[in-house]
């Protein structure tokens, strides 16, 4: 039996077939000049059908999904892009050339400036392979359609690609990818195993049976259909085991840990959650020329918090890989390392404080009683005036997102300030190893059992229990079951997910005691790493 190995992104096991994606469309052989008879419509015809099709799957799409398909329409819809085309067509090129080109331009820049803007490059690929099609009067790649079940391969997963899979498709493995990057967050998101970083998957055949394991990152082949239907049917009795649990996260000596929900809004409130721990309110702000009027802002938090009283609200975590139009922000250097998160207070604290009113004013209409937490603090100062902010409108309960390592090294200092914190191990992974969330040559830096970021999520959970302060982690990390034991013996109190993710984590601790988890924590944090 051969195997494969990548990095498991989204925990749980099944078998079947090989499919891979449709190959995107190619312009070999077409003339450049503007002679080219395969053109079905103008640069604006192509882009305004990509953009159409991608609002049309948001509307039919859910939280997260949606959130990031809208974003992608408002891409494919960006006035400069069919200005650059335009210029192109001017210039002599046939429309698909002209496409080809401004998309190339677009991507050069995104690679340029680097971090976050880096990690769109391949979203703005998708979006050029489909305009592409459409000015060619082919239809837009995207995922295949056997009517049976399949294990889709592919070099990466677009958001619009992993946001309309089918109910046939049994798992995720692509050849590049990282533990952050939009595949692993959507496969997580519809309870799929996924695979990423998965090096040689795209030279197994079409068809080759394959068992796939999401947790451990392992891609087997040598199997017969007895043995695939074997371990569906043993996949299938797991996630019943798992869905029959209920009740607060405890470990096997009944230690509490709550076990909350990421939301981006109250379509991704679901049963099973202890509450909300990441309410990501960007979502409200993503893709508008304009920011969203108070009472827009109230409404939405209002539905949430009918729901979920003592919801933990993240305020806005703006820049970089979610550029906000109506901020005007300038173009930076290097953007994952500037203006961004609670920073975008140095320059416009109007939006803030506005965010913070309407958070308040949501409260007061529902009886609620929320909480706050600001992205990208790095110092106690920072989080000592965002939890003055906080309480002049009106906001009692006030937290900081830990995603910065300096932030990490003085957390007994931030702790002093505020009522809790939150660990984004995405962000703070990505900053203590200086990699790039979507480098598909460092997907191994981001692995969350890296033991570096591992002993920096225990400097905040000592803190937690010298202070008599909680301290939860909210990033990806929570919801792998092979390591929220880990997490809870290094101190943490709270683990925030995905919903699907809750059953699985909730089996994993009700397995172990307390003395367990701590006794993978100390070996976890003490592992050498190459």
């Amino acid at each position: 039996m051969g195997e494969l190995r990548g990095l498991g992104v989204s925990p749980g096991r099944t078998a079947g077939p090989v499919i891979r994606m449709a190959a995107a469309p190619t312009l070999e052989g077409l003339i450049l000049g503007e002679g080219a008879k395969p053109v079905a419509g103008g640069v604006g015809r192509a882009l305004g059908a990509v953009a159409a099709e991608l609002e049309e799957r948001a509307r039919r799409a859910q939280g997260e999904a949606a959130d990031i398909l809208e974003a992608q329409a408002m891409m494919a819809a960006d006035p400069a892009l069919a200005e650059a085309a335009e210029e192109h067509v001017k210039a002599g090129l046939a429309v698909p050339h002209a496409l080809d080109a401004a998309f190339a331009a677009h991507r050069e820049a995104l690679l340029a400036a680097g971090g976050y803007f880096a990690e769109r490059a391949a979203d703005l690929d998708d979006l050029r392979n489909r305009a592409i099609a459409a000015a060619l009067g082919l239809p837009m790649p995207g995922v295949p359609d056997p009517g049976h079940p399949f294990v889709l391969v592919a070099e990466d997963l677009s958001p619009a690609d992993t946001a309309g899979l089918s109910a046939d498709v049994l798992a995720l493995v692509t050849e590049k990818g990282g533990p952050t990057g939009h595949t692993a967050i959507l496969a997580r998101a519809r309870g799929l195993p996924a695979v990423v970083a998965c090096h040689g998957v795209l030279d197994l055949a079409e068809g080759t049976l394959v068992s796939v394991d999401g947790g451990t990152g392992e891609v087997r082949t040598g199997l017969d259909e007895p043995r695939a239907a074997a371990i569906r049917e043993r996949a299938a009795e797991d996630r019943a085991r798992l869905a029959a649990g209920s009740g607060p996260g405890r470990t096997a000596d009944d230690h509490p840990v709550k076990l909350l929900a990421n939301i981006g809004s109250a379509a991704d409130l679901a049963p099973g959650a202890e509450g909300v721990g990441l309410f990501r309110t960007e979502f409200l702000f993503l893709g508008r020329r304009s920011a969203p009027s108070f009472d827009e802002q109230v409404s939405a938090y209002a539905r949430v918090f009918e729901a979920v009283p003592d919801a933990i609200v993240r305020t806005l975590d703006a820049g970089t890989d979610k550029p906000l139009p109506f901020l005007g922000l300038d173009a930076e250097p290097n953007p994952a390392l500037g203006i961004r998160g609670l920073r975008v207070d140095r320059l416009m604290p109007e939006v803030l404080d506005t965010q913070l009113a309407a958070i308040a004013r949501a409260a007061r209409a529902t009886g609620a009683r929320p909480s706050v937490m600001a992205p990208m603090v790095s110092t106690p100062g920072e989080a000592a005036r965002f939890a003055e902010r906080a309480a002049k409108a009106g906001i009692q309960r006030v937290g900081v997102m830990i995603e910065v390592p300096a932030a990490a090294l003085l957390a007994a200092e931030v702790l002093a300030e505020v009522d809790f914190l939150s660990i984004g191990t995405n962000d703070l992974g990505q900053y203590a190893f200086a990699a790039d969330r979507q480098h598909p040559g460092l997907a191994d830096l981001l692995d969350p059992r890296q033991p570096a970021l591992l002993r920096l999520v225990r400097l905040c959970a000592e803190a937690g229990l010298a202070a008599g302060k909680p301290v939860g982690v909210c990033g990806e990390a929570a919801g792998d079951p092979r390591l929220a034991p880990i997490l809870v013996g290094l101190g943490v109190s709270s683990l925030s997910m995905s919903a699907l993710s809750i059953p699985g984590v909730r089996a994993a601790l009700a397995e172990r005691t307390l003395d367990d988890c701590r006794r993978e924590a100390r070996a976890a944090v003490t592992r050498k790493e190459g």
